[in-house]
């Protein structure tokens, strides 16, 4: 008991120090937690202050742990040496395992450059100092992707109307695509989740293909980008299934730092992605994208913000934790399984 006490004891005081010293003087904090200042008013905290910031020799980087993390890491080692010459640093990729994982560990300082899924973007911001500068693109625009209904080729469904009474696969609790914009989406067009069809979690966005496929499911709304990847890889053949709705384009996964970092090394950061350039395996695995597009949080995430706030997803703690416990339940449940 004593040392389940002295656990916590430290953790509070290692909050405390991380908030940043000009906490007091903040004019604005908007939705951001009491450990960040917005006096610029952007959406995202601000840098911590010469003194407050970190200038680490080895940079901690990751990209989202929705799909096999593996395969990015592997993807994403070019631009990794290429940011380690820009900043002078050694950067190292960091295995998470899940959504609330990766924002624990910026918010702890563990992680330094990230890419985060788009629905966990807006908790990275609030709750983590996370400050999106990009997302994959081209010369004329960032990489979208849509929402998706994918069904059996065979299948009777036509339109969303179809879907009642069905079993669907949604991704999970946190998923912009896979979740949120279905539930803020369907019911204007008629359809409401939970209500009018039964929500199954598939848990990623592949497995909802993939269960569609073998009969699992009736249908998934799925991100439009994971799906056609699927379909050049071999993994599921296009023609077993059809897409029955497409929404309007969503950014893909954001790409940014921690404000903890000192604003010299930030710059230096902003820097590479915006130069870098993909490598030809990079832009067969990202569906053409050649570069990282700059974006920002306040103009390029407020159709996201929009669908979070029509699904009563808050991007605080409380928020945090439901999706952390959800991704706890279905990895144990997964995990009972095998």
């Amino acid at each position: 008991m004593m040392k389940k006490l002295l656990t916590l004891l430290a953790m509070a005081l290692v909050l405390a120090l991380a908030a940043p010293a000009f906490a007091a003087d903040c004019q604005n904090r908007g939705t951001l937690d009491e450990m960040y200042c917005d006096n610029d008013k952007d959406l995202t905290a601000d840098l911590a202050e010469a003194g407050q910031c970190k200038d680490p020799s080895t940079l901690v980087f990751t990209y989202t742990p929705v799909e096999d993390p593996a395969v990015y890491r592997d993807a994403f080692a070019d631009f990794q040496e290429y940011l380690g010459e820009a900043t002078g640093k050694k950067v190292v990729y960091y295995t998470v395992q899940s959504n609330a994982a990766e924002v624990e560990a910026m918010r702890s300082g563990r992680l330094h450059i990230a890419g985060f899924s788009t629905g966990p973007t807006g908790f990275a911001v609030n709750l983590a100092g996370y400050v999106p500068i990009a997302v994959k693109g081209y010369a004329e625009g960032f990489q979208g992707y849509n929402l998706i209904v994918v069904v059996k080729k065979d299948s009777p469904i036509q339109s969303l109307a179809d879907l009642k009474g069905k079993k669907v696969a949604h991704t999970s609790a946190s998923s912009n695509s896979g979740n949120l914009a279905p539930r803020a989406l369907f019911p204007p067009l008629g359809i409401t989740p939970d209500k009018d069809y039964t929500v199954v979690y598939s848990g990623k966005h592949d497995q909802s293909v993939l269960g569609v496929a073998h009969g699992d499911y009736d249908a998934a709304p799925v991100a439009s980008d994971v799906y056609h990847r699927m379909v050049r890889a071999g993994r599921v053949d296009a023609d077993a299934l059809r897409i029955v709705f497409t929404s309007p384009k969503f950014p893909t996964s954001s790409f940014g730092y921690s404000n903890q970092l000192c604003p010299g090394l930030a710059q230096k950061i902003v820097g590479a992605f915006h130069a870098y350039r993909f490598t030809p395996e990079m832009v067969k695995t990202f569906g053409g994208a050649d570069r990282f597009y700059p974006v920002t949080y306040a103009a390029d995430w407020k159709v996201i913000r929009d669908i979070a706030a029509a699904t009563g997803t808050s991007y605080n703690n409380a928020g945090l934790k439901k999706m952390a416990e959800k991704e706890a339940a279905k990895a144990a449940k997964k995990k009972a399984k095998k």
